[in-house]
């Protein structure tokens, strides 16, 4: 496998994504970023297991003194894993958190809901990174494009595309090439057309810049290690990759002994992963998903592994496709929790999308293809959604379930199931 040449981009001292850099492995805490000794201890943990680059969310400019303390106290313990500034909303905390941080990610979709004055926001926040060292990783996401292009183009695979490179000819417009891209799905069909259509796009412009890979809202368990393994590998296959991450509704720490896997399986000489279901999964997922083969030749997995696999690559359905997000600080209720037991509750059903989101940041956008929603509110308060719109709001936490499942039972959505590919 030859690997798609793209500009290096460092991030910290030591840690180059990119430039034929190898594979770079990243997780993102789940703790509250204002519990700063509960971040540290996290973030030491992560660092331990592997995580060579480490995300922090910053809900607002009263975060940011807290991610400041979380490094000191980081670097004092001799820890120097590269933190990266997640951010959402607001791009005065984006500027602010800037200096004190290896690198900032931002989802362009939702920097200001006026596009001029996003690109007048963005054009400032390029100038604080690069008088810092800053480096910056435009993410964006199905389902959370922004209306300014998904009016134009609808919510497509080239919408998003398209989004990302309007955003890095606004990096090269003010000479700042420290930039990395993600066009994450929680669709392994949509994720891959609409990497590969930045990369031709990027190969045109003349400019290639890194990308970091993952399937967003994978959910955990065996589907979501699958699904992140079908879709991470169906691209690394063709080249195109430089950093990743397996987001797991799941413990973080869970997320890089898979993400590990997945990058050395790719590496060179290749190391066979461990885990059966990863092996398998990057054996035959890529295959399925670009519709070389059909099927996974009989005798060679179990029945369930199979079935798992061919769902993940989106060939064959078997049971409720799961969209669920990992957590982070700005989750307020037990989310892996929730979602297990949303799962348990509804592994009979077919034909049918359910999403468990930890909040209302980026929760309603990315479950569009959802049929139903689990979102939470905070404050022990839940939105339930019906393919994207809110039917039910304010409900206690310790009632959704119930109330998400009673909705359920009232529609005939089992009558109209999805056909290949839909989903």
């Amino acid at each position: 496998m030859e690997r798609l040449q793209t500009i290096p981009v460092r991030v910290g001292s030591d840690l180059v994504i990119g430039g034929g850099a190898p594979l770079v492995i990243q997780t993102m805490c789940n703790t509250h970023t204002s519990d700063v000794d509960a971040s540290v201890s996290q973030c030491l943990r992560l660092y331990a297991a592997g995580a060579q680059m480490i995300r922090i969310t910053v809900p607002g400019r009263q975060d940011v003194a807290s991610v400041r303390e979380i490094k000191d106290k980081l670097r004092a313990q001799s820890c120097n894993v590269p933190i990266v500034a997640d951010i959402h909303f607001s791009a005065e905390t984006a500027m602010e958190v800037a200096p004190y941080v290896e690198k900032v990610r931002i989802n362009p979709g939702n920097f200001h809901k006026d596009h001029q004055k996003a690109r007048e926001l963005f054009k400032q926040f390029l100038k604080i990174c690069r008088d810092n060292g800053t480096a910056v990783r435009v993410g964006l996401n199905h389902g959370s494009l922004g209306s300014y292009i998904t009016d134009r183009y609808g919510n497509t695979p080239h919408a998003m595309a398209l989004a990302a490179m309007e955003w890095l000819q606004m990096c090269e417009d003010e000479s700042f090439d420290q930039v990395v891209v993600s066009l994450k799905a929680s669709n392994t069909v949509v994720m891959v057309q609409a990497y590969r259509e930045l990369v031709e796009m990027m190969k045109q412009n003349g400019r290639i810049y890194p990308l970091h890979l993952g399937v967003t809202e994978a959910g955990g368990g065996d589907g979501g290690r699958i699904k992140s393994c079908v879709g991470i590998g169906s691209l690394l296959e063709e080249g195109i990759g430089d950093t990743l991450r397996v987001s797991l509704t799941e413990d973080p720490e869970a997320e890089l002994p898979v993400a590990r896997q997945i990058a050395d399986y790719y590496a060179n000489p290749s190391i066979e992963p461990e885990d059966e279901r990863i092996s398998a999964a990057l054996r035959w997922g890529p295959a399925l998903l670009k519709r070389k083969i059909d099927s996974i030749p009989s005798g060679i997995l179990s029945s369930y592994l199979e079935d798992e696999i061919m769902q993940a690559a989106r060939r064959r359905f078997y049971r409720p496709e799961y969209i669920a997000c990992p957590g982070c600080g700005r989750t307020m209720y037990n989310l892996q929790q929730t979602f297990e037991e949303v799962q348990r509750r509804t592994s009979h059903l077919k034909n049918v999308v359910i999403a468990v989101m930890g909040c209302i940041v980026n929760g309603p956008g990315e479950m569009a293809d959802a049929d139903w929603g689990y979102v939470g509110e905070g404050g022990g308060r839940v939105s339930i959604y019906r393919k994207g719109e809110p039917v039910l709001r304010h409900i206690p936490d310790n009632e959704a379930i119930d109330a998400l499942l009673e909705l359920m039972e009232k529609e005939s959505w089992q009558t109209t199931p999805h056909k290949e590919g839909d989903l």
